[in-house]
């Protein structure tokens, strides 16, 4: 019997069949889901680094808060000198500057009690210290610590809050006091605490800064030292350190095993010594 031609064949496809589409693929969403749990990980791990930075940090402020000391009383004091010894010319060491002013070391090194800075009167000008501060705070130390800096020497201290316009440099009485910039003595004056002469007041105007005039006081001028006479940083002696414990209670005592006498520099534009 013949097949009925009109009947379609089992093994030819349907033309009006349809392929189904292919199904989207689940990989780009597990990719995603991957990508945001390691963006995740990520910021964990950073927040977790960021904890044991601020630990570490912690741990430091505490170290040096039990065993560095934050008080004043705590600081090591520096052993005072013999003023009888024998005393060379001090070695060339900036201290601070202000300016084109270079302050030099004006009492021999060895024998120097403590170096302070406090804030002074009569326009008196800020000066920036070289070195590094003895006494600064927990805060200070710790980011010292942490990032470095305030390194160097001579170490120096902060005796009040503000500005730190007038340097003090320890030593016992009678030690030599040398000029501390290149220039010219241009004023020699008693220097009067409690209506009693302490030495002099002495005026150097700098060389190399004529507009601004360098001021030392609590110094026994020496006898040869005249006005208009030239000077020379760290070899020009210029007098003595004198006695002032007996009229005042001196803030550098806290940081030697003396009184705190020193001698004590300023620096002031030229015009502030014509007014005083």
């Amino acid at each position: 019997m013949a097949l009925d031609s009109a009947e379609p064949r089992l093994n030819e496809p349907d033309p009006f069949d349809t392929v189904a589409r292919a199904m989207p693929s689940a990989r780009p969403i597990r990719r995603r889901r991957v990508e945001r749990r390691e963006a995740r990980a990520a910021r964990r791990a950073r927040r977790f680094a960021l904890l044991v930075v601020l630990a570490i940090v912690l741990v430091i402020a505490l170290a040096l808060t039990a065993f560095g000391g934050g008080r004043a009383d705590d600081v090591q004091r520096i052993s005072v000198s013999q003023p009888g010894v024998a005393a060379t010319q001090p070695y060339p060491q900036i201290v601070a500057v202000r300016g084109p002013v270079r302050l030099q070391m004006p009492v021999v090194q060895g024998i120097s009690t403590a170096i302070g800075y406090h804030s002074a009167s009569d326009g008196a000008l800020p000066l920036s210290p070289l070195g590094h501060q003895g006494n600064e705070d927990v805060v200070q130390r710790v980011f010292h610590a942490v990032f470095g800096g305030s390194g160097g020497h001579p170490v120096w201290y902060r005796l009040d809050g503000g500005a730190m316009s007038a340097l003090d440099v320890g030593a016992a009485p009678g030690v030599d006091v040398y000029a501390p910039v290149d220039g010219t003595v241009v004023g020699i004056a008693p220097f009067v605490v409690a209506g009693r002469r302490f030495g002099s007041q002495i005026d150097i105007q700098p060389q190399n800064a004529p507009s601004l005039v360098v001021t030392l006081t609590q110094v026994r001028a020496d006898s040869a030292l005249t006005v208009g006479a030239s000077v020379v940083s760290g070899r020009t002696r210029i007098g003595a350190v004198v006695d002032l414990s007996s009229v005042e209670r001196q803030a550098l005592a806290r940081y030697t095993n003396d009184a705190g006498n020193h001698v004590s520099i300023e620096v002031r534009p030229s015009a502030a010594l014509v007014l005083n």
